[in-house]
């Protein structure tokens, strides 16, 4: 696309005040819901009064066509004919339609305009093979989850349309942006230029683009897709059989990140029936020499995770030619006996200083409820208090005073008997803490009550042994492996 109309289309949008403040003041919270559920005549009956804004969604949100006309009274400085030349909109008589997802979008800080192609329920059948993915679902859970530590330079590998490179631009002094798709790497082009960011574009895979570069930041949300390794949709297939891909982007990480640097990317991993996921994860992930902290966010069956994929990229509704790409695929899971896939998060540091003859920190989790996403705040904090605790030996530890998180919750559950409630579990929560629980019995929970930050964690355990005629060592034994997992987990932090 050529460059100069994306900055001129630009300006355009952001005069007729297309942004994600605009767009929901124009539609009411009501008609802006609804159409979050794909539901479209409420926006349409809201955007009846023909102002430039409500062209523009009509178009770009709801797939409409309106007069030429119309949009040319909106793209004064583009014109209606670059658009149409640059493949933004179609023309269809003297009536315009959208040629591709043009869409605002936003956080608490920016706001963006974000150029991709249309997915396939806005136009019907399969897409093209080098279909560029918008926003989606995926990239925005990479988003939230990228560290937003201010670092010299970073690396988006697989960037698609821009998404994750629009948000690391803000706190980087150098931006390196790749895929292997030519298309991608011209509609990242585009959102740049309409987004005033410049990014240095490299076409290539995985490393190859950077040769021997190093980076303080690595994020991808790479084509992770599982499958026997055809490559039909570049946006989905990596052209690697199986989970291959995601194993060899692990393996090479560690030769492109700078010490203290980290590498945060989404991934998708076979899960068999004769083993724990964490095992397979676990080997890719301990080899790197690098700290590391994956979660598994979900487990899909073989079969919803084929017909999502196939639906994803417009292949139903073909009759025969969807039960043949089906059954393919589906025989291939059987052959490498996969009963599930996971789907995650992987997180990777390179320690800041040199920690040869350490053994790396790798943590592997298990975190699938609602409100325990990942964000970049947890992600750092998580690798921060690990760090403090493979520095701290117990008896550092003891003489270090914890207090607990303000956001700690205790849950108690009783059972009724003769004599009155008994309680039978107690878990400690930090509310909004991905897995930031700990399950106590009665003298863990009487002693973590102490932790206040006042006195050093030895002499809370003394004194609580002698208030209960515990032997010291013996209660110190049995706390400190708890008092590490809470640790871990945010529920208790030193103190200064």
């Amino acid at each position: 696309m050529d460059l100069d109309v994306a900055a001129r289309l630009g300006d355009d949008l952001r005069a007729a005040g297309y942004d994600t403040s605009g767009v929901l003041e124009r539609l009411g919270g009501s008609a802006h819901r609804a159409l979050a559920r794909g539901e479209k005549v409420p926006a349409r009956r809201a955007t009846a009064d023909g102002s430039p804004l409500s062209t523009l969604i009509r178009v770009f949100l709801l797939g409409g066509a309106v007069d030429r006309a119309a949009m040319q009274r909106v793209l004064t400085t583009t014109g209606v004919d670059a658009a149409v030349a640059e493949g933004v909109l179609e023309a269809d008589g003297d009536r315009v339609r959208p040629g591709m997802d043009l869409r605002p979008y936003g956080d608490d800080d920016h706001e963006y305009l974000v150029l991709s192609d249309l997915d396939s329920d806005v136009r019907p059948g399969p897409v093209r093979p080098d279909h560029v993915l918008g926003i989606g679902a995926a990239s925005l859970s990479l988003v939230r989850a990228t560290v937003r530590e201010r670092v010299g330079s970073v690396l988006d590998l697989g960037t698609g349309c821009g998404v994750q490179a629009l948000h690391c631009y803000h706190h980087t002094d150098r931006l390196t942006a790749t895929d292997t798709s030519d298309r991608a790497l011209r509609l990242a082009a585009a959102t740049a230029r309409m987004n005033g960011q410049t990014w240095d574009l490299r076409q290539g895979s995985l490393f190859d683009p950077v040769g021997d570069e190093r980076f303080d930041l690595i994020v991808s949300n790479p084509p992770f897709v599982i499958s026997a390794g055809e490559q039909r949709f570049s946006y989905r297939d990596s052209g690697v059989a199986g989970d291959g891909l995601v194993r060899s982007l692990v393996e090479r990480i560690p030769q492109h990140l700078n010490p203290g640097g980290t590498a945060q990317l989404l991934a998708n991993w076979m899960v068999h029936d004769e083993g724990d996921w964490r095992t397979r994860v676990g080997s890719w992930v301990a080899g790197t020499g690098l700290d590391a902290w994956v979660v598994q966010r979900e487990l899909a069956d073989p079969v919803e995770y084929v017909a999502l994929w196939l639906k994803d990229a417009g292949e139903t509704g073909r009759g025969d030619a969807d039960d043949a790409a089906a059954e393919a695929w589906l025989d291939y899971f059987e052959r490498e006996r996969v009963t599930g896939i996971g789907m995650g998060l992987i997180t990777l540091r390179r320690p800041a200083v040199d920690t040869a003859g350490v053994r790396p920190d790798v943590v592997l989790d298990e975190i699938t409820g609602a409100g325990e996403e990942i964000s970049g705040d947890e992600a750092a904090a998580f690798l921060a208090r690990r760090d403090w605790l493979r520095a701290t030996d117990d008896a550092g530890l003891l003489a270090t005073r914890l207090a607990l998180s303000p956001a700690s919750l205790l849950e108690e559950r009783s059972l009724p008997g003769q004599d009155g409630w008994t309680t039978v579990y107690r878990v400690l929560r930090r509310v909004g803490g991905p897995a930031a629980t700990l399950q106590l019995d009665e003298w863990t929970q009487g002693l973590l009550a102490g932790c206040r930050g006042q006195v050093p964690l030895g002499m809370l355990v003394d004194l609580f042994a002698g208030a209960h005629g515990f032997d010291p060592a013996a209660l110190t034994e049995a706390v400190v492996p708890a008092v590490r997992h809470a640790v871990t987990r945010g529920l208790l932090h030193p103190v200064a």
